[in-house]
């Protein structure tokens, strides 16, 4: 920096001008300003703002006082109760990590993350005893666990799970519990986990900045506000809910909590609760439109919902106008804080005939506010490549919602942030307007119902079976989950038949449930000269089943 420069003499960085970014104080201010508005609606319960900050408080006092702080991890499985809620500031408020817990994960994933998160608290809701107690029991160094014993959920499983109640730790902590501050916004805000692409799941760490400002580009993306009524469709799980925990705080709006997706109470609370902003996978679409008649209600409003994954079709979009939902496609991965590409609606889109309407909305789109690159480009060189919607390179981002790595993996770290650039993983082109289109995928990854399928996890536990001498697993199109998991096995000579259905249960034991095969087709594999798999036919005949 030239010494002549007259901007940066006596004009220094202080307590004055500069502070660290931190999505904490989110709730913080909305709490100051709008202390009686409502900020959790779960059931029957409403709290405002004030009562919700003082049990954020709270709950950062009560860890404090059992020495967790910087650097300590404290996971939480729970389904979308005010409990996750208030974690996403409770946790961070205390100065520690949080690690949200997909709910869907079998005890020896469960287990495999704990131990690497370092977990020194597990909250856990009641409702996943059995999971949360078989995973403990595979850990040599346990955490202190936290019962949430007020959900909905409970009962589920038909008891209870051993620990302090979740309850009983908020009344230990001080209500006015001076949080604080962090020194610096790099700090660690959440460990989130992969769906292991790869096979192992990679731990992806947040940082209070990035959280920030992601929460602040959903708020303008989505057009949050303080009259803003967010069901919670989403797993807060899932890349902290795509940082909306955080975003609709910001806005002051309400957070309408929904622990069990089931269409009839979807449709009731956006009727009820006047409900305008959802997000979620393709399967809600699926769920909402294929719901009961008798289920569905009219609501007097448009209701705004933002959609990951597979791009809906254009009868889908159709049928969701028709009834009352405004639907908007989006793309991200669990390393950019969930969304980091959206179809941003041009001026005049809404003027076109449905499907080409369509074929415009399904392109995963251009950057997200707080993305500072985006491009598609050649892996090897990075050299951006033509916007002529046929060249196909890698998606490949760049900017402050980028993750700060994977934890404890410096090796898999710098492959992802070669030459500067976060490398997706996915194969796409670039339209001639700028918007971003996948055409495929770099990893064999399966997209069911929002969740990342690894096919090389589904093989290993195919060949963990005695008959199976070969295993290949792709995506099969599936009208509820988008795409579900197709097996293609040949069996020993020697073994003795096995069913289809004797295999789809062999891998439920050893994976979770959504992971396992729906679908299994026997014989030979098809094979390269050097005795590869041909992947591509067995995608080919997978979508002809």
């Amino acid at each position: 920096m030239p010494d002549n420069n007259r901007y940066e003499h006596g004009l220094e960085r202080g307590p004055a001008n500069h502070t660290a970014l931190t999505p904490c104080d989110f709730m913080a201010r909305a709490a100051a300003i709008y202390p009686a508005r409502t900020a959790v609606v779960h059931g029957a319960l409403r709290r405002s703002y004030a009562e919700t900050y003082e049990r954020c408080r709270r709950l950062a006092g009560a860890l404090a006082e059992r020495g967790v702080g910087l650097g300590d991890t404290v996971s939480i499985m729970a389904p979308n109760v005010p409990a996750m809620l208030e974690a996403h500031f409770g946790v961070p408020m205390a100065g520690a990590v949080l690690n949200a817990l997909n709910i869907r994960l079998d005890a020896a994933s469960i287990a495999s993350m704990l131990n690497h998160a370092r977990s020194r608290v597990l909250i856990a809701d009641a409702a996943f005893a059995g999971v949360v107690e078989e995973a403990l029991a595979r850990l040599d160094d346990r955490p202190l666990v936290v019962t949430i014993e007020d959900s909905v959920e409970v009962g589920r499983e038909g008891r209870g799970l051993a620990g302090e109640s979740y309850e009983a730790l908020l009344a230990s902590g001080a209500p006015d519990f001076a949080w604080p501050w962090p020194e610096d916004e790099w700090q660690a805000i959440s460990l989130n986990y992969t769906s292991g692409t790869t096979g192992r799941p990679k731990g992806v760490v947040y940082h209070h900045r990035g959280a920030y400002l992601n929460a602040l580009s959903n708020v303008l993306m989505n057009g949050f506000g303080r009259e803003s009524v967010y069901l919670w469709t989403l797993p807060m799980f899932h890349c902290n809910g795509w940082t909306h925990t955080w975003a609709v705080t910001a806005a002051a709006g309400t957070h309408v909590c929904l622990s069990r997706l089931e269409p009839a109470e979807v449709f009731r609370l956006i009727a009820e609760e006047k409900v305008t902003h959802m997000a979620g996978a393709p399967v809600v679409l699926g769920m909402l439109i294929n719901a009961p008649e008798s289920d569905k209600r009219r609501f007097d409003r448009v209701v705004e919902m933002t959609v990951g994954g597979a791009a809906p079709p254009a009868p889908v979009i159709a049928t969701m106008e028709a009834m009352g939902f405004n639907v908007t496609h989006l793309y991200g991965l669990t390393e950019v804080y969930g969304p980091a590409l959206v179809a941003a609606p041009q001026d005049g889109w809404n003027d076109l005939p449905l499907d080409d309407r369509a074929a415009l909305i399904a392109r995963q789109g251009v950057r997200h506010h707080a993305i500072q690159g985006a491009m598609v480009a050649d892996p090897e060189t990075l050299a951006p490549l033509p916007a002529d919607g046929t060249t196909v390179g890698e998606i490949m981002l760049r900017g402050n919602t980028v993750m700060k790595g994977y934890l404890d993996d410096a090796g898999a770290t710098a492959d992802a942030f070669r030459g500067g650039w976060f490398h997706s993983g996915d194969l796409a082109v670039t339209h001639p307007d700028g918007y971003i289109q996948i055409t495929d995928r770099a990893k064999d990854i399966i997209i069911s119902g929002g969740e990342n399928i690894s096919s090389l996890e589904v093989e290993n536990a195919l060949y963990s079976h005695e008959a199976v001498l070969e295993a290949a697993v792709v995506a099969r199109p599936d009208e509820r989950w988008g795409e579900s998991p197709c097996a293609f096995v040949a069996l020993k000579p020697a073994a003795q038949a096995v069913s289809e259905a004797a295999l789809i249960a062999h891998c439920r034991e050893r994976l979770a449930r959504f992971k396992a095969p729906r679908t299994v087709v026997f014989g030979d594999l098809p094979k390269t000269a050097t005795g590869k798999i041909k992947k591509f036919e067995l995608r080919e005949r997978a979508r002809a089943l």
